[in-house]
């Protein structure tokens, strides 16, 4: 499916000057090579990737890390500082709000005016246009000047243009958050048409749920460089953990000064750490026999095992146990704490406790993995004494046909049924 680079980005930085006080900028004109009057602000820093024809990579990373810089410079509307960038084929990018529109023309208008940038001819734009229209759903609001638009108008007429032109590549930043859920749920749906017939795909979003539903890859951009590039479970593994882990932010000076870290690639999707890593003993799928096993079948009965001890811990207050089981996209699919009880833990000797976690097997037909987690919950932010994703792998086989995720048991009646089995109806 993937043949040339559809996006080849080589050694691609952006720095910005930033002056203190605004004389100062007067004063680096007239002195200009004889003495600096600002200090370096580096928001991208030799960043190297592909993308390939047809591939979906997902763009994450906190506020600030360059999320925004690098794809202005893909799209052109933003120069670089250093570095290359090669496009092959046409860009249609949904950037920051309302970028592109004229706030004084009509809904119609800035369609005519956004289509034609992007390089349509006029009976190509007309041959559209309807379709951009009933895409959008903004009814009568398209004869009106888009400066009288809601941000979720201007995002429905955005998105509706950028999808109708036929792109090569499709560039989507953030913007789709400000969206009602069923709009959202709409522009996800035509993002993945748009992936299955080809299209090249960056996608930026703090929603790794998204992301790897999306995604084939991920480009995680930490403070202007590249921290991880891989497969995109394992790469928003490492993302969600930083999340949890941060340290406090450093000044502009020492973030501008600091040498560029390597990005590496991630092979296996296991993500292990926390604060007390070791507090899990053992953690394991087992059947009904008390057997530990990789395989389940028809609603089969899974008893999730986690040993742990809490003799290391200064306090068992807001402590909880948690499971999930998640298919290799990294989704959860079934979750369980003994939070949700509102189960209390005391502290233990060494001699470790265990918690069993009993669900019977929906999972359809695949592959999936088991994480153990001991929390913190004493605040709303948990805290994870150790988060192990992929403690277990393992695989569900319904014998039974199936679609979906899940085959729960389900009752079928027929109310006032006159045909009989077997009988057919004229």
């Amino acid at each position: 499916m993937y043949s040339e680079p559809a996006i080849k980005v080589e050694n691609l930085s952006k720095c910005y000057e930033v002056y203190d006080k605004p004389h100062k900028r007067l004063l680096q004109m007239l002195f200009r090579g004889k003495r600096k009057y600002f200090h370096e602000f580096w928001a991208l820093k030799s960043a190297s990737f592909e993308v390939k024809a047809g591939e979906t990579v997902g763009i994450i990373g906190s506020n600030g890390s360059g999320k925004s810089t690098l794809l202005q410079m893909l799209c052109g509307t933003l120069n670089p500082s250093s570095g290359e960038i090669s496009v092959r084929g046409r860009v249609a990018a949904l950037l920051e709000l309302g970028a592109g529109f004229n706030p004084e023309f009509t809904g119609k208008e800035n369609v005519y005016l956004n289509a034609a940038i992007l390089g349509l001819t006029l009976e190509e734009i007309d041959a559209s246009y309807a379709a951009i229209e009933e895409f959008a759903e903004i009814g009568e609001f398209i004869n009106q000047p888009v400066k009288t638009y809601s941000s979720g108008m201007y995002v429905r007429l955005a998105f509706s243009v950028a999808v109708h032109t036929k792109p090569s590549i499709l560039v989507v930043d953030e913007a789709l958050s400000v969206g009602d859920a069923r709009f959202q749920a709409k522009c996800l749906d035509r993002i993945k048409q748009m992936k299955d017939s080809g299209v090249s795909i960056l996608f930026v979003s703090h929603d790794v749920a998204a992301v790897r539903t999306l995604c084939d890859r991920a480009l995680w951009l930490d403070k202007g460089c590249v921290r991880a590039l891989g497969d995109v479970f394992p790469v928003t593994a490492q993302y969600t953990e930083h999340l949890f882990n941060r340290t406090p932010e450093k000044s502009l000076e020492a973030i501008s000064t600091e040498t560029v870290p390597q990005p590496r690639e991630v092979q296996q999707p296991i993500n292990h750490w926390g604060s007390h890593i070791g507090i899990i003993d053992t953690a394991g799928i087992y059947d009904a026999a008390g057997m530990r096993k990789n395989l389940f079948t028809d609603h089969e009965k899974m008893i999730v095992k986690i040993r742990f001890h809490t003799h290391q811990l200064k306090s068992t207050e807001g402590l909880s146990v948690s499971f999930s089981l998640k298919n290799l996209s990294g989704s959860d699919l079934i979750v369980g704490s003994t939070w949700n009880e509102r189960l209390t833990f005391t502290q233990d000797s060494g001699a470790g406790q265990e918690v069993l976690f009993e669900v019977d097997n929906y999972l359809c037909s695949g592959d999936y993995l088991l994480v153990a987690a001991i929390e913190n919950r004493t605040s709303a932010a948990i805290h994870y004494y150790e988060y192990l994703e992929g403690a277990q792998y393992f695989s569900s086989s319904f014998i039974s046909n199936s679609s979906g995720q899940f085959m729960p048991r389900i009752s079928i009646a027929i109310e006032n049924n006159t045909v009989s089995k077997g009988a057919l109806t004229p």
